[in-house]
């Protein structure tokens, strides 16, 4: 090694050191997305930086999606995929397929990544233990479209078993939870995993959520990156126009987690390496951060 190699990485590891300090103890809920869980060399990074997090005493909790990877094995099977409002509609065999590439292939998988890079990750549905209790998920009447407003299988959370999480956080774990709720009466429920992930950064009272996602994080009118942002500005650039379409859910999950007592929550683009460890352990982090007013 070279010496300005050295010093580069003796600097990069000096940056991080407040960090560390900072969010040890602390739980991280990171909602996995977007083309971070396609493309292989990203999927690798993201196993890497989750299991750096919680070797160096960060208590994380993973939740997934697996929307494309849905839609790919629907479409293997002849079964066309029918949208309202953004959100699958899910009758009782697409439910069926839901919970096999959820709960199966896609939740496992990350397990695995997890493992062979010394991750001590456990893979959940919210039906394990009864962790996620979900009801139907309704539409907005004058929203829904007049000939689709039952979106079947399609859920919320109603509330999160904490014991569970807890119990896993107190065994050094990593939970990796596929969003799968299970309803009072008896049925499996898909559920948009922001929404998964802002509850359970509720209920655990986390210190950060982080949601990644396709995009570089909120963009004023000029493309230009935002951070810093409170929950007045963010309901002022709803307001105006500046926040629409895809990332209007992802910034209610945002508000909605801090609203119930989580420090901070950030947007960030899960195109990028290691994003996740740049954003926790660097001074200009990356992506959109969203904070308390009293922060």
């Amino acid at each position: 090694m070279d010496r300005t190699t050295g010093h580069n990485i003796a600097r990069v590891l000096n940056e991080a050191l407040p960090y560390i300090q900072r969010f040890a103890g602390k739980t991280i809920v990171v909602k996995f997305g977007g083309n971070a869980m396609i493309d292989e060399n990203l999927k690798m990074c993201f196993a890497r930086n989750i299991a750096l997090m919680n070797q160096v005493g960060i208590h994380t909790v993973v939740v997934h999606g697996g929307g494309p990877q849905i839609g790919q094995l629907l479409n293997q099977l002849g079964k066309e995929s029918r949208f309202v409002q953004g959100m699958r509609v899910t009758d009782s065999e697409t439910m069926d397929v839901v919970e096999m590439v959820l709960g199966a292939q896609v939740n496992k998988s990350i397990v695995t990544l997890l493992s062979q890079v010394g991750g001590r990750a456990v893979g959940l549905t919210g039906k394990d233990g009864g962790l996620l209790r979900a009801r139907p998920l309704l539409l907005e009447p004058a929203k829904a479209a007049t000939n689709a407003t039952d979106l079947g299988q399609v859920g919320e959370v109603e509330s999160v078993n904490v014991d569970i999480l807890q119990t896993l956080k107190l065994g050094g774990f990593i939970p990796v939870i596929a969003p799968v709720g299970l309803g009072a009466d008896g049925r499996s429920y898909n559920i948009n995993a922001d929404l998964v992930a802002s509850a359970v950064a509720s209920v655990l009272g986390a210190e950060k959520l982080l949601l990644l996602t396709d995009t570089a994080g909120i963009l004023d009118s000029e493309g230009n990156l935002l951070t810093g942002l409170t929950p007045p500005k963010i309901n002022q650039l709803v307001d105006n126009g500046t926040i629409y379409g895809g990332m209007l859910p992802k910034v209610r999950c945002a508000l909605e987690a801090i609203a119930s007592g989580v420090s901070s929550a950030t947007v960030l683009d899960g195109r990028v390496e290691n994003s996740v460890l740049l954003e926790l352990f660097t001074d200009s982090g990356v992506g959109t951060q969203i904070v308390r007013e009293d922060s």
